[in-house]
């Protein structure tokens, strides 16, 4: 067996496509045009890559982009100061403070102080509550476009046994709060669980988020499953994956390669929440949050 490939990229630009036809009924109906805020502190390279990558997405979307780019001794204070001047400036609907931080600078104090309603990352302890009640508001951006892909590629979550490795706030947790809103059977795994290989064995699904290169080997991996590969590792100069690829591809049914897997996605669902912001903006634009009931 060969899995089959799942293209990130192609699965993005669908995404992509969908994002630029709102932004026009959004400026056609309502007159207005998304806007999106990226704070970066510091000279990070891999974070100043990443900026740049999604404020070109912006202006290929029709998206008003915005980066402010700030000193690596940038206080606290002047952090949050930037922050509030963004929530009160009607023309962004989302903000987005790319991380890491500066070591003198508490992501969660930062986080907690973008404005709910435009928390694009969807990390704020109000969105993340929210989901965790089944209602999705503004979902982070990974975990909410790896549920796209499944669904686009037309891989039935309902009663799937679904694996995820790795428990991260950004990844993990959301990621099985939405799979089980969608009626899969959802184990995460970690460093202290035991017989790992074995439970993920069992997965339908298997999500690999842990931070490791190679980490999920063929003999971890049930036969025509699906393998989500969330890893991103610089090895010998090139990216890699969580997945060991070419080998558990002879063994999966699909997965998605990396690059081109996953990350696409992360950066169209950013897009996808900036658009979705503003709706959730506006009382007159008539979209409702969608909320699932949980089943028992």
């Amino acid at each position: 067996m060969t899995a089959k490939i799942l293209d990130g990229n192609w699965f993005a630009g669908q995404i992509r496509e969908r994002v630029r036809n709102e932004v026009v009924s959004l400026q056609q109906e309502l007159g207005i045009t998304p806007g999106l805020a990226v704070i970066i502190v510091g000279d990070n390279p891999a974070s100043q890559v990443y900026v740049n990558r999604k404020h070109k997405a912006c202006g290929e979307t029709g998206i008003h982009s915005v980066v402010i780019r700030l000193a690596e001794q940038t206080t606290q204070n002047e952090l949050l100061q930037k922050i509030e001047e963004l929530n009160r400036d009607g023309s962004i609907h989302g903000i987005l403070v790319q991380l890491p931080l500066p070591a003198h600078i508490d992501e969660m104090v930062i986080l907690q102080a973008i404005s709910p309603a435009k928390d694009v990352d969807g990390f704020h302890p109000f969105n993340m509550g929210s989901l965790a009640a089944g209602r999705e508001l503004l979902v982070p951006c990974t975990p909410a476009g790896i549920v796209r892909l499944l669904e686009m590629a037309g891989i039935d979550l309902e009663g799937k046994r679904a694996v995820i490795i790795g428990r991260s706030n950004i990844v993990g947790k959301p990621m099985a709060l939405l799979l089980l809103s969608r009626n899969a059977t959802v184990t995460v795994c970690h460093s202290r669980t035991r017989e790992l290989a074995a439970i993920a064995r069992e997965a339908d699904i298997l999500i690999a988020a842990v931070g490791k290169p190679g980490f999920v080997k063929p003999e971890m991996v049930k036969p025509g499953a699906v393998v989500i590969d969330v890893g991103i590792n610089r090895v010998e100069g090139k990216l890699a994956g969580d997945v060991d690829f070419p080998a558990v591809r002879e063994v999966a049914g699909a997965i998605t390669p990396v690059p081109g897997g996953v990350g696409p996605l992360t950066i169209s669902m950013l897009l996808a929440n900036t658009v979705k912001a503003v709706r959730l903006l506006q009382p007159t634009a008539g979209v409702k949050a969608k909320s699932r009931v949980r089943r028992s």
